[in-house]
């Protein structure tokens, strides 16, 4: 069992940055793949960003490539998301997730292949 609880979101102008953080519990974090998804008002919930297990792969929506970055620290049971020249569309919930295969190389991006979710963090752009 994972608990996820995300921090860091907030209201930023167009143009600024955030970073979030989802810390874990339990001593499994360190297997897991883990990835970010976000749910914009109106819209289905999509996915943002995934990382491997050691931390030695990762992938992105189109949408946030080049403005995103995903990491992990696996000594601390956290994974981040640093958020660059953010723009109104990127409001939205944002939630992390841990997808349950242990030691997976398969990145998934979808959120059916992920058990364990935050409660959700809000990140507001002003333009």
């Amino acid at each position: 069992q994972v608990q996820l609880v995300e921090s860091g979101g907030g209201l930023v102008q167009a143009g600024g940055s955030l970073r979030l953080s989802c810390a874990a519990s339990g001593r499994s974090f360190s297997s897991y793949n883990m990835g970010w998804f976000r749910q914009r008002p109106g819209k289905e919930r999509e996915f943002v960003a995934a990382i491997m297990w050691s931390g030695g792969s990762t992938d992105y929506a189109d949408s946030v490539k080049g403005r995103f970055t995903i990491s992990r620290d696996n000594a601390k049971n956290t994974v981040f998301l640093r958020m660059n020249s953010l723009k109104p569309e990127d409001t939205a919930v944002y939630y992390c997730a841990a997808d349950p295969r242990p030691y997976t190389v398969v990145i998934r991006t979808t959120g059916k292949d992920y058990n364990y979710w935050g409660q959700g963090t809000q990140v507001t752009v002003s333009s």
